[in-house]
């Protein structure tokens, strides 16, 4: 799978979803708010589409910590700052990225822009979110490539982990407040959170708590009626593809391109999801990569804001330069551009469908529950003494009370980072 300003009053009045600002009427501050508010129904498409794309390069720079964290950052931006949707769109959006797969962050991105700005809202989003951390890791991959090793940036992350939990966080409790609808509905939240930390797979947590709340929720029906065959597209079978006809031990550039279009098409899960299957492919089939190349591509993943799966982009460089470094970032996000695409014009359907609007309010707590299980595991992971956790908790407190920017939280502890390396 991603940092807001606040939307403080101005002392202004709403009207038709624009502020007017007292004394402001001029034509140069409607065209500034419409830049703010795209959503509004007169702002042109050459308006919604700069907002649109100035907000997800920043994202793309700025969002540290993985696809929760991605998330958590869109949700205060693209809900609480800009209100280009309510809680239930954003919440329905992310259940429809949990039933696909591919990066949930990029998709969430996509999900937006389309939303937005039709199909060119689509691509700009995707684009946009995925660009600045495609760059980076080209830089840090370049670097690699002639130095023999990659960056080390430990410091960096010491200050920004600890954000990172801090604005998830805050997150989880806002899209909780939407979810949570009813004590059945926290109460399956609670059993996947539970599950997540015994080792259930996560694709199973997430459809049993949507088949499970769908069938809760219309048990009257269904001892009415026999229910009809309810199908639930998988596409994890698909992750045995071998494309045998394309193996080859040299390197092709056309099966460079394919084997990561493969694992865009089929991947559900976390980054040791990916781990596995670039293992399997590129290490274990293939033999273009070592062990240790692949654990610092994976590395270099984590460590750069973005989508993970520039992971690719990494990789790609390493095995065929400039042109592999693309073809492997087109191959693993294409399909999510496909997969959003198709699936987005089916939510309002989705939520319109007694049976199938069950199953989304349980893949929703059970995403949301996912998210609680992760968040635990990373804060345990960066908030390690009391400086950090210091660092949490003043950056919750300023969400909260203050509703800080987060891109500026991020770099306050990029900042604090630095310093405690100094003193060290």
């Amino acid at each position: 799978m991603a940092g807001p300003l606040s939307s403080r009053p101005l002392g202004g009045v709403k009207t038709r979803g624009i502020q007017v600002l007292p004394g402001a009427h001029s034509q140069d501050a409607a065209l500034d708010m419409n830049l703010e508010h795209p959503h509004h129904t007169d702002s042109p498409l050459s308006h919604r589409l700069p907002a649109i794309a100035t907000l997800f390069l920043r994202l793309g720079l700025t969002a540290f910590g993985g696809p929760a964290a991605h998330i958590a950052m869109m949700h205060n931006e693209v809900v609480k700052r800009r209100k280009w949707l309510d809680d239930q769109h954003f919440l329905d959006l992310l259940g429809a990225t949990n039933l696909i797969p591919g990066p949930n962050s990029t998709e969430m991105a996509i999900h937006v822009g389309f939303v937005q700005a039709g199909w060119l809202g689509l691509i700009v989003s995707g684009v946009c979110f995925i660009l600045p951390a495609m760059l980076i890791v080209l830089a840090l991959a370049w670097v690699y490539v002639r130095f023999g090793s990659a960056p080390q940036a430990e410091w960096l992350l010491y200050g920004v982990k600890p954000v990172v939990i801090a604005i998830v966080a805050q997150a989880l409790w806002n899209l909780g407040q939407r979810a949570v609808k009813s004590p059945f509905l926290a109460a399956v939240g609670a059993a996947v959170l539970v599950s997540y930390f015994f080792g259930i797979n996560e694709i199973g947590l997430l459809f049993s708590a949507g088949l499970l709340v769908m069938i809760g929720k219309n048990i009257g029906r269904l001892r009415k009626r026999v229910m009809g065959g309810f199908l639930v597209p998988s596409f994890a079978g698909l992750g045995s593809l071998t494309f045998s006809a394309f193996l080859a031990t040299q390197l092709s550039l056309s099966v460079l391109f394919f084997t990561f279009l493969k694992i865009g098409s089929v991947l559900y899960g976390s980054g040791y999801v990916l781990l596995a299957f670039l293992r399997s492919d590129l290490v274990v089939r293939l033999s273009w990569l070592t062990d240790r190349q692949l654990l610092d591509a994976v590395a270099i993943g984590q460590l750069t804001p973005g989508p993970v799966f520039t992971t690719a982009t990494f990789i790609g460089f390493i095995l065929g330069g400039l042109p592999g470094a693309l073809l492997a970032t087109l191959g693993i996000f294409l399909p999510s551009f496909i997969f959003v695409a198709i699936s987005n014009p089916l939510i309002p359907r989705i939520r319109n469908s007694t049976w199938v609007s069950g199953l989304l309010d349980g893949v929703n707590v059970a995403s949301l529950g996912l998210m609680a299980a992760v968040t635990w595991q990373l804060g345990r992971a960066s908030v390690i003494d009391l400086p950090s956790a210091l660092i949490a908790l003043i950056s919750l407190a300023l969400l909260i009370r203050w509703k800080v920017n987060t891109t500026w939280l991020i770099a306050g502890g990029a900042v604090i980072g630095l310093l405690t390396a100094l003193i060290r």
